[in-house]
């Protein structure tokens, strides 16, 4: 299993003896370029708070093994967990492996989001505005581009079993729905798993139909450079065609800077990881915290990307 420990210094406390607090964090995987950034800023983050100690682990994107590792934790007497979830529509199961334990969910909303219990809050961005400022500044570039008069493209879907996937999905959907922008048309779309290879090799699939197209958004960052990186290899003029995404990762950035991608969304990670550290500490302490805590979204395109190089 694999498993990264960081131990911060105790406090040592005039008088008392000093309570050590311990969190355990279950990530959905660790073979994740952007929950990579994401984890590291936690282990970061958490090093320097006196008294705390945290752990994290990798579920290998297998429910039944995160909800043992959650119940794993409340077994070892941990003081509060923060879970990555695997499949947003398994909140109820998780939340009730964690029983009394505060629990924390990180980036991925579960379905029971808004039945949590009073020991329970949820820390990440607001999907709906993801997808929404992606599309919507694609939609601009390709009027702003004579296109107007009608524009083809694909959808690349993340993980169908993630919430976020299917609100940017969605999101994307209700920006073509505009009538600014539906003269977009979708032509296809199949999910390519978060993964830059997977889209590499779905682009290569839509492309040799030999159908015309404008635009491809994705549901990420990554798919989004697989699907750039097979356009290019069919030699494609990435001058012309339109790309969205979301994360604003280094990768993308570099790839933004060179010219051949257009629009990507800033997705905070240190300050999701931060805030879902806070949020658990102050479960701990037995305050009252709002349930869900928003990490606000924004657009990324080359006149900004300057300000996020170093952000991520």
């Amino acid at each position: 299993m694999k498993k990264l420990l960081v131990t911060a210094s105790l406090v040592a406390m005039m008088g008392t003896n000093a309570m050590a607090q311990e969190i355990g964090a279950t990530f959905s995987r660790f073979d994740d370029n952007w929950l990579t950034v994401l984890r590291n800023g936690m282990v970061e983050y958490a090093s320097g708070i006196d008294g705390l100690s945290y752990q994290q682990e990798d579920a290998s994107d297998d429910l039944a093994k995160q909800i043992d590792q959650v119940k794993n934790f409340v077994a070892n007497g941990v003081d509060a967990i923060i879970v990555n979830i695997v499949d947003t529509s398994a909140g109820a199961a998780v939340s009730a492996a964690a029983g009394d334990t505060p629990l924390v969910y990180v980036n991925r909303e579960p379905d029971n989001v808004n039945d949590l219990p009073a020991t329970q809050a949820f820390v990440a961005s607001n999907e709906i505005e993801s997808g929404t400022l992606s599309a919507f500044e694609i939609c601009k570039n390709l009027r702003a581009a004579g296109k107007a008069g009608g524009a083809t493209g694909y959808l690349m879907n993340g993980q169908l079993s993630n919430q976020a996937a299917v609100q940017r999905s969605k999101d994307v959907h209700d920006v073509i729905g505009m009538d600014m922008c539906n003269f977009m048309t979708i032509i296809d779309e199949q999910t390519a798993n978060w993964s830059r290879d997977e889209a590499q090799d779905l682009m290569t699939n839509w492309m040799s139909s030999g159908e015309p197209f404008d635009f491809v958004l994705a549901n990420n960052d990554e798919m989004a450079i697989g699907a750039i990186q097979a356009m290019k290899a069919a030699g494609m003029d990435m001058s012309v065609m339109q790309v969205g995404g979301v994360d604003a990762s280094q990768d993308a950035l570099l790839v933004m800077a060179a010219g051949d991608y257009d629009v990507t969304v800033f997705q905070d990670s240190v300050g999701q990881g931060t805030g879902s550290i806070d949020t658990a500490i102050r479960l701990i302490a037995g305050e009252t915290v709002d349930k869900k805590v928003y990490i606000p979204f924004k657009l990324v395109t080359p006149a900004n990307m300057g300000d996020y190089l170093a952000k991520n």
